[in-house]
């Protein structure tokens, strides 16, 4: 009987207190509960400059299931894990599992489990977190601000810690994103989905490399990646403040006719009218940018990661690593038969 293959993809930066604790404990897994499975894990790091790279190329020299993607520059995390995700070979994938193990690697094999059941995306819920109360009502506005805005249902507390068959892999490494949203192109491409839930931990050594700009960052792209909502309500609120400022025109033109004492008048009233617009103005030109940067970004066409060096990566079929749909439609289908002629 075949042997099925389960991929984990950990991208990495300056983690060098926890890269050999992930590897290890990832190793475990796989030589106990899920040792009736071969292990693929892909670890992309990011330019780290503290010795992880080195630190890596020892892991891989000693385990050749370790794969290493080693990025030319700092490419941001959501690029790394989708460039690595790609390289994925896995019958199932975990899409990310973070170093630093706040996400539990034990939960694995409860989503092997699930997915041997026909189960196709195995998401995991952060419904706990031990971080700090602010971050966790944040976190929380944010999943439900994006849940609310978007057209397709991206589950509240859901990150990128899942596992998903090879044919949901296969659709979501279609998608051409400069900046993907991960959790949203899964969300998006549907198939049957599982939530199993479970208690974010704090991490135990080393500090997180996001601060509150890149939380941000990834918050507003994950807004307007799959949602025109910004734009819609930008578009009613502007008509809103027209009808409310012809209101306006009208009573004060009325008023002074019947009292035109009563009329309002003063340099006031267009000071705090004049800002209140103008701050209006400027908040509909900021998502407009953030849409218009977006669009920037993506047909200028830049590679999503260059990458340094790999390392343990043997020569791929294309049909091995790129096993996508068969359809006549499909370019990387069309890139494949060309190949068999070759």
């Amino acid at each position: 009987m075949t042997r099925k293959t389960i991929s984990i993809v950990s991208p990495c930066f300056n983690e060098a207190d926890n890269v050999e604790r992930c590897h290890a404990t990832v190793r475990a897994l796989f030589d106990g509960p899920l040792a009736d499975y071969d292990l693929e894990h892909i670890f992309a790091d990011n330019a780290s400059t503290d010795g992880t790279p080195d630190i890596l190329r020892e892991i891989a020299a000693a385990d050749p299931s370790v794969k290493v993607i080693l990025n030319a520059r700092n490419f941001g995390p959501f690029r790394s894990m989708f460039n690595a995700l790609r390289a994925a070979t896995g019958d199932a994938v975990v899409v990310f599992l973070a170093v630093d193990l706040q996400d539990p690697p034990e939960k694995i094999v409860e989503f092997v489990r699930l997915w041997e059941t026909g189960v196709e995306v195995v998401a995991g819920a952060r419904v706990n977190r031990q971080e700090s109360l602010m971050l966790r009502i944040c976190r929380g506005i944010f999943y439900r601000i994006v849940n609310g805005l978007s057209d397709i249902d991206i589950p509240v507390n859901v990150g990128e810690f899942q596992l998903i068959d090879r044919k949901v892999w296969a659709a979501v490494v279609e998608h051409d994103d400069h900046y993907p949203y991960v959790r949203g192109i899964i969300a998006s491409v549907g198939f049957r989905r599982v939530i199993v839930p479970y208690t974010w931990e704090a991490r135990k050594s080393g500090l997180s490399k996001n601060n509150i700009p890149r939380l941000v960052d990834q918050a507003l792209n994950g807004i307007f990646s799959f949602t025109n909502a910004p734009m819609r309500v930008c578009t009613f609120a502007g008509f809103g403040l027209a009808a409310l400022c012809i209101l306006y025109a009208l009573g004060s033109v009325i008023a002074y006719l019947f009292d035109p004492g009563m009329a309002p008048r003063g340099t006031m009233t267009m000071i705090v009218s004049l800002f209140f617009l103008s701050g209006i103005q400027l908040t509909f030109i900021g998502i407009l940018g953030e849409y218009v940067t977006s669009i920037h970004s993506q047909v200028r066409r830049g590679p999503m990661v260059v990458e340094r060096e790999r390392i343990n990566f043997e020569t791929q079929t294309l049909s091995k690593n790129l096993a996508l749909p068969r359809n006549s439609e499909n370019p990387v289908h069309k890139l494949q038969k060309k190949v068999a002629k070759l």
